[in-house]
């Protein structure tokens, strides 16, 4: 009985100073290696997923041009001509003043504004095509390159 005793007792003086070892925490070295790490991807992963944010900006921006299209052309079946540049997008929800053959509403919700707040910009007749349907883009002035370009329906 007293050898099984003694390995108790060892057991237990092994286990309790294997448990009070590990449960010392991090050393300030370990932290910074780990901070580090954590900085160096963070610097890696930061840019490439703000320059997925622009585009996907851009891709709704077309998106949008894209969905507003479709219902102009459906306005322009019923009533045989596009809104007038004065009627703009809003004759696409609410009947024109003298509009009979109008059938609308052409959208489930008013026109959205663009991905960056501003509304698009409607002109009937158009100069580049029958008519003209156009963001600014981020930077909300005409032409620019990247981020900043037109999006237009030409």
């Amino acid at each position: 009985m007293s050898k099984s005793r003694n390995t108790k007792r060892r057991y237990w003086l092994v286990s309790h100073r294997f448990c009070r070892y590990n449960a010392r925490g991090f050393t300030l070295l370990e932290l910074l290696v780990v901070m580090v790490i954590i900085g160096l991807l963070a610097g890696y992963v930061a840019p490439k997923y703000f320059s997925q944010v622009g585009k996907s900006e851009v891709k709704v921006a077309q998106a949008q041009i894209d969905s507003l299209e479709k219902a102009l052309d459906q306005y322009r079946l019923d009533t045989g001509h596009y809104p007038a540049t004065e009627q703009g997008l809003v004759a696409l929800m609410n009947r024109p003043a003298n509009e009979p053959k109008w059938q609308g509403p052409y959208l489930k919700k008013a026109a959205p504004p663009d991905p960056w707040g501003r509304p698009y910009v409607y002109k009937y007749p158009g100069e580049r095509g029958e008519y003209d349907l156009y963001s600014y883009g981020k930077d909300g002035q005409p032409g620019g390159t990247g981020e900043a370009a037109d999006i237009t329906n030409w």
